[in-house]
């Protein structure tokens, strides 16, 4: 039930907070933007986006039943701002703890598993970054 209400809270109150900053150079959180799977609405979710070697894993500390990730999963891609940087991200997969750490590093291994995630998205990047914001 709190991670529930934590959810709700973050979706409505956090998030417009953390768009003004994700995805940009210095900050730690990036922005992924998606379709609607039924709406075909265009979305921009902040979240953790890691760099690994051919792609990204981001940690889903509220499962995998949340919108953003269901779309993502249903539209096969997304775009991805981090670091300053847009990269296109195709073949989403939602693998475990134990196949994400292998390619995380041993400190933010350490922060999550200190949140307990369990579960993470992996994408591969389609191609060299497409923009600098």
């Amino acid at each position: 039930m709190v991670i529930d209400t934590l959810r709700v809270f973050n979706k409505h109150v956090m998030n417009p907070v953390m768009m003004l900053l994700a995805g940009q150079k210095y900050w730690y959180a990036g922005v992924i933007e998606h379709t609607g799977r039924h709406s075909g609405k265009a979305y921009s979710t902040p979240v953790v986006i890691e760099r690994v070697g051919d792609g990204f894993i981001i940690p889903l500390p509220y499962g995998t039943q949340v919108d953003w990730l269901r779309n993502v999963l249903a539209a096969g891609r997304a775009t991805l701002r981090v670091h300053g940087e847009t990269y296109g991200a195709v073949e989403p997969e939602i693998i475990d703890a134990a196949a994400a750490g292998g390619q995380l590093s041993p400190r933010r291994q350490r922060e999550f598993a200190r949140f307990r995630i369990r579960n993470y998205l992996k994408l591969k990047a389609e191609s060299v970054p497409a923009t600098q914001n």
